[in-house]
């Protein structure tokens, strides 16, 4: 049979949506600072970080494909107690992170596209098309546009990438660097907390799996969602590594300081890239640092409001009709609000929400991981020797990193 990549792409789902809320502020915004600040010598942390967080991720769609139920509901069946701790962290967290990526979507379309350059401005116009899009596609129309969206993010970004090397005439040091001081584990520690994504988005992908489920026309069981979760886990560590080298290339030893500025950093950001590539290259550096972020704004304002809306009904034990509807509206409005009355504490409230984000990794680790592998999710679902133990390695890692930054304050 002739192998055709449409329809090979087309079978693909939740990888993709979770590449698509993943590659944004960590890959964009804190990888491209990594290769700035310390050139390639943080690929140890980038390449770690993915194997560390990598079964609990994955145990999101292999748990909602093996049981027919999301994550939510086997976070229920381990007591009400740990779904009500899901529910205040999402809550806590969820408006600074809706605020954190918009800001800087907004700051690249700005560039991009002219028009104004006020940031508040292009939020509320990026947030009212994501919102539109959401409300009359739902999950389908967000399955066929982030594909589209991703094929131009990888294409843009390989060719950016490309562009660096051909034009760079330095010689590169690959030397691995372990940060020291406060502020550098304070990065780093955000830089991991980020990247790729929150563990919480695990919760995400088992939602966007059961979606799939509903899919008549493709078949979706668990070894597909695993194969299907590889390919978007698989990218996310691809055009981490392109960011970093980007920074490294172009921007490391410039002498640049980065504003805390959505509209300034971005505009640093092209710039930056377009004196050492050249104007024509400036193009696709935008199309690339725009899609990318556009793709994460998109994804999570409709994640936190699905699952939002699946704990509020689990806490209740009742069905509420509009419920998405609410809180998609609620975290739209409340992003808002966020920008127009405390945009100039921006850098403060993303500074704790990506620290808070990896403080409460090992939760969700550890829930995930019990959730997996005990009697909730059938037996030849469950992980094996070997991803068991790299979940307790995982554990114990995410647990003494937060207690190594706890003490170093």
């Amino acid at each position: 049979m002739k192998f055709s990549f449409f329809n090979w792409l087309k079978k693909l789902g939740p990888g993709l949506l979770f590449a698509g809320a993943a590659i944004g502020v960590s890959h964009l915004v804190q990888s491209t600072r990594a290769g700035a600040d310390f050139g390639f010598g943080l690929i140890w942390a980038l390449i770690l970080i993915h194997l560390i967080k990598y079964p609990f991720f994955q145990f999101g769609p292999r748990y909602a494909t093996a049981t027919g139920e999301s994550l939510l509901d086997g976070y229920k069946r381990l007591g009400k107690g740990v779904l009500a701790a899901y529910f205040v962290l999402n809550l806590a967290t969820m408006f600074t992170i809706q605020a954190a990526v918009t800001v800087v979507t907004a700051g690249l379309a700005a560039n991009l596209f002219g028009i104004t350059t006020n940031p508040i401005i292009w939020s509320i116009i990026i947030t009212v098309i994501c919102f539109l899009l959401l409300i009359i596609g739902r999950y389908k129309l967000l399955d066929h546009l982030m594909k589209f969206i991703i094929v131009i993010l990888s294409i843009s970004t390989i060719t950016a990438f490309a562009l660096a090397v051909i034009n760079s005439n330095t010689s590169y040091n690959f030397d691995q660097i372990i940060p020291e001081g406060s502020i550098e584990v304070a990065f780093l520690i955000a830089f991991l907390g980020w990247m790729p994504a929150p563990l919480d988005v695990s919760v995400w992908q088992s939602l966007w799996a059961i979606e799939k489920q509903k899919d008549k026309n493709s078949k979706f069981d668990t070894k597909q969602s695993i194969f299907d979760f590889n390919i978007g886990y698989i990218s996310t560590l691809i055009l981490g590594v392109f960011f970093v080298s980007l920074g490294a290339i172009v921007m490391f030893n410039s002498g640049e300081t980065f504003s805390n500025s959505a509209f300034k950093f971005s505009e640093q950001l092209i710039n930056l890239y377009t004196s050492s590539l050249g104007a024509k290259a400036s193009v696709f550096i935008a199309v690339a640092a725009f899609t990318t972020m556009f793709s994460t704004t998109l994804t999570t304002l409709d994640a936190s409001p699905r699952a939002m809306t699946k704990t509020f009904d689990l806490l209740t034990d009742k069905s509420y009709k509009n419920s998405y509807w609410f809180w998609i509206s609620f975290l739209a409005i409340g992003t808002i609000s966020i920008l127009l009355f405390f945009m100039s504490e921006m850098g403060l409230l993303i500074k704790i929400a990506t620290i808070l984000s990896f403080l409460t990794a090992p939760f969700f680790a550890i829930i995930n991981f019990k959730l997996i592998s005990g009697k909730h999710t059938p037996k030849e679902h469950r992980p094996s020797n070997g991803l068991k133990l790299l979940s307790w390695i995982g554990i114990l890692f995410l647990i003494g990193f937060s207690i190594w930054y706890l003490i170093s304050l």
